[in-house]
């Protein structure tokens, strides 16, 4: 028998915002600044690895890249990259509690979890401004984690490289991989648990992958939830995810699973 002792998890689309919805809604507002209006696949195609490699990647596309030349005069470099940055965080950071609210389920789960004995732990690729604002207002909501790790905290090799899960790991003292378990809502997060040697488990509701606010979503015809559920799960499935769920209530059940099976 094994028992699992941390969770890891990722922020924004998977504890808090349903659908990921403020790294949208900032990009869109970082890049309307300059006169380029980015679509959807735009923002959503890198979702999950760290915010500087994200806008770098976006800023770097075809389109994009040829619309900045345009409204600047300049080609793209690492100063835009660093500039569009810093101006992430600030609209993050004034706009951090329209788009925090828990998903649901998140704060019963967590207490199932913990009353198990299992220690909570999560990856993000938020910087640490913005995290020590989050989890102070997530706490509000009875919502923590026992630790939470960033790029800024492993010399910036965030995901979809392990070394955020392996730090979790030191601090809520893991044995070993195959009792931790990696829940997160991207392509990126299913790769860092599957790099780092971990459980890992794709969840489909309220997901960045499925991109739908709560409204959104509840508004679908059961037909196009199903639709919506099985697109994201093949997303994940593809990815190569050990799991996939759709909400976050199913987390413990994931954990019965795996802690019956024999070794």
């Amino acid at each position: 028998m094994r028992k699992i002792e941390a969770v890891i998890l990722d922020w924004a689309g998977t504890l808090v915002d349903y659908g990921c919805k403020a790294t949208e809604e900032n990009y869109r507002q970082i890049f309307a600044h300059y006169n380029i209006e980015l679509t959807t696949k735009e923002i959503r195609a890198k979702m999950g690895i760290e915010k500087v490699d994200h806008i770098r990647a976006i800023l770097e596309s075809e389109r994009v890249s040829k619309l900045w030349y345009k409204n600047t005069g300049m080609e793209p470099n690492e100063g835009d990259v660093r500039e569009l940055n810093r101006a992430f965080d600030t609209y993050m950071l004034e706009n951090l509690e329209t788009y925090s609210a828990p998903k649901e389920y998140v704060r019963q789960t967590l207490e199932t979890l913990r009353e198990s004995g299992i220690k909570i732990g999560s990856t993000t690729s938020y910087s640490t401004d913005i995290m020590e604002h989050l989890t102070a207002f997530a706490a509000t909501k009875g919502v923590y984690v026992d630790c939470w790790i960033n790029s800024e905290q492993v010399k910036g090799q965030g995901r979809p490289n392990p070394y955020m899960i392996f730090k979790n790991m030191e601090k809520l003292g893991a044995t070993s991989v195959r009792n931790v378990i990696k829940a997160g809502d991207t392509v990126n997060d299913i790769k860092e648990g599957l790099n780092a040697g971990v459980t890992s488990v794709g969840i489909i509701e309220g997901s960045s992958e499925m991109g739908l606010s709560q409204e959104e979503f509840d508004a679908l015809s059961e037909k196009e939830k199903a639709a919506e559920r099985k697109r994201v799960h093949d997303k994940f499935k593809q990815a190569g995810a050990d799991y996939i769920i759709n909400n976050f209530s199913s987390l413990p059940y994931i954990v019965a699973q795996l802690q019956n099976r024999k070794l």
